[in-house]
């Protein structure tokens, strides 16, 4: 029985799904539910749960806050958000968060029970796997109890900053170990196949627990022969390279050579593929936590840079330059403005190319790639009102392994969208531009019709009606106007006695002077001549 935590502002949200759920039938029990997330936190602090509901928009506060909260102080509990459609803008930011599902609300019954039920899967899966993994750690991890695992947990709390920097050079020298030097650094080891970024099958990881053990025995026999530092794993089977160095100038180009080395034994033995995050290098062991810290960020690069990586922090880039990619993505909506889609996925290209360069990590990606995926949305919508972004869509971004796999399924979106938008377009233009015809036939003698009042008429854009009235007619919204004006004036000096100045007001023209010009542009004579040769 999973316990879930209710969090919502309106109590009568809060009564219905608390009253009108089959909770234990489902696999859960509703612990307790609170009106905004300030007294959520309360409540974790005493009684922490599987999973938390939550609504996005609360006082004090939100959901996304909250989300937040959970992602850094209870990791292993599940997310689930629900908001308005107004707020979808605002709830894509919890991605990063590891939210599971976003539910769009009014919520019925049916609808939250598949998600509980969905959720209910996941955590069985994750427990499943927990058992499994305490299996596999106490048949190929029984020296968690000898010293080697001892001697693995002080490093760790050095690394970490966890423990008093004293307390573990002295526990470490009790067991024969001494670290010293002028130059200090940490570098993660990470088997690519086995890492966060991939789901992977049952097999794998029951074969995870023996192939982290081999790359750690393979780090450790390189630092010895290297005389670069030690090696040793922690709990989650991430091998860790703690180097030291006498000559502050050696320890980059040792560690550089060091990383190599394991990578090739690593993929020479098994075949394996390993990425590495080299953090920056400390002048004192008490800094020893900064380097270990810009090691796991080194990496995340791993998702846009790509996998059988060693990335050396100490050789990042500079900050990134926003606003070349905000220019990119402005771009890319004003070729969709014009259906130029070529242009567009050239586009969508040189976004990749500079989140790649720039070296963003996944949630930072995921955020851009969110925004163009609803931007394609937007401009599909102007053409079809009833287009609906499918949650799936939304899900697949948040799920892929790499940059590369985030774009191709941008792409494939932009293409089906677009393709979709095409097969509406065809049907619905025609349509559209007779209405604008017939609009333009009773209204020209409005001396005030514009552009806007025909596109308000027809419910589209601006962009999007000179597009498609420009391809049906060949002409513009003003040059399909004052071609109508102008056929009804001739009829109107060939069949009748009006002035010309009458005429002008009954075809729209408030200025007599403005009607004649115009006349003699588009007919090479005056309407006066016009009218006397033609009667």
């Amino acid at each position: 029985m999973y316990k879930i935590l209710l969090v919502d502002d309106e109590i009568l949200v809060r009564e219905a799904i608390r009253d009108k759920i089959a909770w234990r039938e489902l696999g859960f029990s509703l612990v307790g539910d609170c009106e905004n997330g300030k007294e959520a936190v309360e409540f974790l602090k005493k009684e922490p749960v599987d999973l938390v509901l939550t609504d996005i928009c609360m006082p004090y506060m939100d959901g996304l806050e909250l989300s937040k909260y959970l992602y850094e102080n209870y990791p292993e509990t599940a997310i689930v958000i629900f908001s308005g459609y107004s707020d979808f803008e605002y709830a894509k930011k919890a991605i990063q968060y590891k939210v599971s599902e976003y539910i769009l609300k009014p919520i019925t019954k049916s609808e939250l029970s598949e998600v509980l039920v969905k959720a209910k899967e996941q955590l069985d899966e994750k427990r499943e796997e927990e058992q499994k993994l305490d299996k596999l750690h106490k048949i190929y991890h029984n020296y968690t109890k000898n010293e080697a695992a001892i001697i693995a947990k002080i490093l760790e709390k050095l690394m970490k900053g966890t423990q008093g920097v004293e307390a573990s050079l002295t526990e470490l020298e009790e067991i024969g170990i001494v670290i010293r030097g002028k130059s200090f650094g940490v570098a993660a080891v990470d088997i690519d196949v086995y890492s966060d970024a991939y789901a992977i099958s049952e097999e794998l990881k029951k074969e995870s627990a023996l192939m982290a053990f081999v790359v750690e025995n393979i780090s450790e026999e390189v630092m010895e022969n290297e005389g670069a530092g030690v090696a040793f794993q922690d709990t989650n089977n991430r091998t860790y390279l703690l180097f030291s160095s006498n000559l502050k100038g050696e320890l980059s180009l040792k560690s550089q050579k060091v990383c190599k080395e394991i990578q090739e034994k690593v993929r020479e033995n098994t075949g394996l593929s390993i990425s590495v995050g080299i953090g920056i290098k400390v002048e004192h062991i008490t800094d020893l936590p900064k380097s270990y810290e810009t090691a796991m960020n080194a990496l995340k690069l791993r998702f846009s840079q790509g996998e059988g990586m060693i990335y050396d922090m100490e050789k990042a880039k500079s900050e990134a330059n926003v606003s070349q990619v905000e220019n990119l993505i402005e771009n890319f909506k004003l070729f969709l403005a014009k259906n130029d889609v070529e242009n567009a996925q050239a586009t969508i290209l040189k976004i990749e190319t500079w989140l790649k360069e720039n070296q963003l990590i996944k949630s930072e990606i995921i955020v851009y790639l969110h925004q163009i995926v609803q931007i394609i949305y937007k401009h599909a919508k102007e053409i079809d009102k009833d287009l609906i972004l499918s949650e799936e869509e939304t899900i697949k971004i948040t799920k892929v392994n790499s940059l590369n796999k985030g774009i191709e399924v941008v792409r494939n979106y932009l293409e089906k969208t677009m393709e979709h938008a095409s097969k509406i377009n065809k049907t619905s233009t025609e349509r559209q531009t007779e209405l604008a015809l017939e609009y333009i036939e009773k209204n020209f003698d409005n001396p005030d019709l514009t552009l806007n009042d025909i596109c308000n008429y027809l419910g589209v854009s601006t962009s999007y009606f000179s597009s498609f009235f420009k391809e049906a007619t060949g002409k513009t919204f003003t040059e399909a106007l004052t071609n109508i004006r102008l056929e009804r004036a001739k009829k109107l000096l060939i069949e009748t006695s009006f002035k010309n100045y009458e005429i002008a007001q009954k075809v729209g023209y408030s200025d007599p002077h403005y009607f004649n010009i115009a006349f003699k542009k588009a007919t090479g004579i005056t309407p006066k001549k016009f009218a006397k040769e033609r009667r």
